[in-house]
């Protein structure tokens, strides 16, 4: 059996289950805990329940971070992203992230639009429970039809040794650089 959990999951109380295992005092500077450690902790708990092997596996970093498993949408829109934040800072429009708004219909378009960072700093956005069904268990069509479009072509990255090759710097001397 495989069951997948968030590490944001919280019990009855609205108590992370990471805390159980470990001490979260750690906050970022919007005062939210660092989360992680929740697969090790619920192998702990589960141990004792149960009498059964059980194995925690948690995404780590590398994971999260395989770019040459990206969609060619991620890709491309991750491109198009930087490329109009580096025009709008040329311009001098600070303060702002670069987001993308949806069309409406059943052909994927985006547009992209600047979103004042008061408006999304520190905000959190839920998929709507419209989406959810009734056990809140599983999700309906409607986020399947929202999400499918974003996950659509593969990347091709270059690869070196078949490995990903994502960027060819140039080396510059640390005493080449000017400071402002």
């Amino acid at each position: 059996m495989i069951v997948a959990v968030s590490e944001g999951i919280k019990d009855k109380d609205g108590k992370y289950i990471s805390e159980y295992g470990q001490d979260l005092s750690y906050k970022d500077s919007f005062g939210h805990v660092q989360l992680g450690g929740l697969a090790s902790t619920l192998v702990s708990i589960l141990k004792q329940k149960i009498n059964a092997k059980i194995r925690g596996i948690e995404f780590s970093l590398l994971q999260r971070c395989a770019a040459h498993l990206a969609s060619r949408t991620d890709v491309d829109e991750a491109v198009w992203a930087g490329e109009m934040a580096v025009r709008y800072a040329v311009e001098g429009k600070t303060d702002y992230m670069v987001a993308f708004e949806r069309a409406a219909g059943p052909e994927y378009k985006c547009q992209i639009k600047l979103v004042n960072l008061s408006e999304v700093a520190n905000k959190e956005k839920k998929i709507p429970r419209e989406w959810i069904n009734e056990a809140g268990n599983g999700l309906k069509q409607q986020f399947i039809d929202y999400a499918l479009p974003l996950i659509q072509g593969a990347s091709a990255p270059p690869l070196e040794n078949s490995l990903p090759r994502f960027a060819r710097l140039k080396k510059v001397l640390a005493s080449e650089l000017v400071t402002l």
